[in-house]
């Protein structure tokens, strides 16, 4: 049996599909400019999360609240995202 890796639990057929419909619907010549907006969306989204994370990290060590106790899981998230980039960075060389 043959186990094909799948993105979202979607297929590579589907995504094809999917790139098919978004070719057909934007034209190809506007999908960078709508890959860079989604790519400085996510940036921004991400940059909001770890600014919220700081402001509550802060705030908990101003009251005297331990937050040594989510090092380790954050050290644990930290190992869990390089594996994940390793991964992915090995898929997009690939395509």
């Amino acid at each position: 049996m043959i186990i094909q890796p799948t993105l979202l639990f979607i297929s590579s057929t589907e995504i094809a599909f999917i790139l098919f419909v978004v070719i057909m619907v934007f034209g190809a010549d506007k999908i960078p400019d709508i890959a860079r907006g989604l790519g400085k969306g996510m940036r921004t989204l991400k940059d909001a999360t770890n600014g919220i994370k700081q402001e509550i990290t802060k705030s908990a060590e101003n009251h005297g609240i331990d937050t040594s106790i989510t090092k380790g899981v954050d050290d644990e998230l930290k190992k869990v995202k390089e594996d994940l980039e390793d991964f992915t960075g090995s898929v997009r060389r690939k395509l």
